[in-house]
């Protein structure tokens, strides 16, 4: 629908910006810390742009309080970042990490004392290296007993504090390119192995949401979720079928799950009849309907455009873009299902991503319809090159990519979708998990690249003075700009 006007951002939205652990904090073996699969994986030659990897990240753990008096400065409202497990439990289980629940705890402290609140993800990728060689990680049920009691110990120590939790961040991402495309750790391809998996950390998902309810903490607790609506390409009938059976496939078979405890009936059957169906039993469905979360954590980067596919085999194989040239990733196809192909109408990135602002709102109007349940954005962000000149940095396409997608939320609050608030990705620049630290997101410069620490100094580009104006006015600076 086409509005007039549009209703004010809520009083008490949350504006945000976000980061992970093993992107920011560095420090991968201090005080205690155990390994994760990630410290590990990108140890491998090859894995990695320019075989970057995390072991100083941005230095953020040693820099906690001048990265947060930066946040203050900007006029964060909330930040949203993630606990290392292997910081408190060095082995997945076991032994007590104190130290680890300090560096948490002073960090929880720090944000409070500028009144920003802190959104916690309890699991973003890095597992417990140990876990992977103990029992094959979100391969085994072992892992909803150690995940579960290690989100009991996260909510003993800060659920005080705390008032919003995110249960798994991006379960599709890290176990799709973990046990099909062999992208990320434990680098499997293997159909089969990656629904199985899949459901294993579905149900660990619902055993700490339930576990949170049961015990009576404060506060809202739900997964984040990488979705990016499907296209069809043209009207053609049968791409508009693709259209669905992809969103089903990729979006709802994760979504549904969340949000009613129960897979979509006609994904399950076509795993069914492919002996690809994760084994389920009565208890595993009464587990999942416990873990209906209290709001759906929206991760939306981009769209995806689809026709119907014309192959009956799947290779595996997706050439992706973790260089920077421009047009060098590959098109994916789902044997009988969908082909992706480039949309005539958006743009891209330097990264191959499509930019569709309208896509966040086509986005929230759908979990609004299907599922009814509030919305937190917990990531949306463009990465790319970014200049550092005289300790300036001008990134008018960073703002421009901000604005335009604050005005389609906007458009979504106005529609009646319940947006709790907006974490941009992310604060400062960061480890881009497989791409290296020349594809920036942050409204905060690092002085670092492949090859070098540098200073790791720390520089506000133009963008930050601009969502301190965003944060300022609730949202009204947008309409002074202009729907640009």
């Amino acid at each position: 629908m086409r509005h007039s006007e549009l209703d004010s951002f809520p009083k008490h939205f949350l504006w945000g910006s976000a980061s992970a652990a093993y992107q920011v904090e560095g420090a991968y073996q201090d005080n205690g810390k155990g390994l994760s699969v990630w410290d590990t994986f990108v140890k491998q030659p090859g894995t990695t742009f320019k075989n970057t990897n995390g072991d100083v990240a941005v230095d953020h753990y040693h820099r906690v309080k001048e990265d947060v008096a930066l946040m203050a400065e900007l006029g964060l409202k909330a930040y949203r970042f993630s606990i290392a497990w292997s910081r408190i439990f060095p082995n997945g289980n076991g032994d007590l990490n104190q130290a680890g629940l300090d560096f948490y705890n002073q960090l929880i402290d720090e944000l409070l004392k500028y009144s920003i609140e802190p959104i916690v993800t309890i699991y973003h990728w890095d597992l417990p290296q140990a876990l992977q060689d103990e029992y094959g990680g979100w391969e085994s049920r072992q892992i909803i007993e150690d995940f579960t009691n290690y989100a009991k110990v996260l909510f003993d120590a800060f659920s005080d504090r705390v008032n919003y939790w995110i249960s798994l961040n991006e379960q599709n991402v890290f176990i799709t390119h973990g046990y099909l495309l062999g992208t990320h750790p434990p680098a499997v391809h293997d159909v089969k192995r990656m629904f199985a998996a899949n459901h294993i950390a579905n149900l660990a998902n619902a055993s700490v949401i339930k576990a949170f309810k049961k015990g009576g903490y404060k506060g809202q607790i739900g997964p984040s979720f990488n979705y990016g609506p499907a296209y069809a390409f043209d009207s053609n009938p049968l791409n508009v079928l693709a259209k669905i059976d992809t969103e089903e496939l990729m979006g709802f078979f994760w979504l549904d799950v969340y949000a009613t405890g129960k897979y979509p009936r006609t994904v399950i059957k076509q795993l069914e009849k492919l002996q690809l169906a994760p084994v389920t039993t009565e208890a595993d469905q009464e587990l999942l309907a416990c873990g209906i979360p209290d709001f759906i954590g929206l991760n939306y980067y981009q769209t995806a455009t689809v026709k119907a596919s014309t192959t009956d085999f799947f290779s595996g194989e997706m050439k992706m873009n973790n260089s920077g040239k421009k047009g060098t990733s590959t098109e994916m196809e789902i044997p009988r299902v969908s082909k992706f192909v480039k949309n005539p109408y958006l743009e891209q990135t330097n990264w191959d991503w499509t930019i569709d602002p309208i896509g966040i709102r086509v986005a929230l109007r759908t979990i609004e319809s299907r599922y009814q349940l509030p919305v937190l954005i917990t990531e949306n962000g463009l990465g790319e090159y970014d200049k550092l000149e005289n300790g300036e940095i001008h990134d008018p396409y960073r703002i421009e990519y901000l604005q335009k997608h604050l005005h389609e939320i906007q458009e979504a609050i106005t529609d009646g979708v319940q947006v709790l608030g907006y974490c941009t990705w992310s604060f400062t620049d960061l480890l881009s998990w497989l791409n290296g630290y020349q594809k920036r997101y942050g409204f905060v410069y690092i002085d670092r690249d492949e090859t070098s620490e540098r200073t790791l100094n720390r520089y506000k580009k133009d963008s930050f003075y601009w969502y301190q104006k965003v944060i300022e006015t609730n949202g009204e600076h947008l309409n002074e700009m202009g729907n640009k």
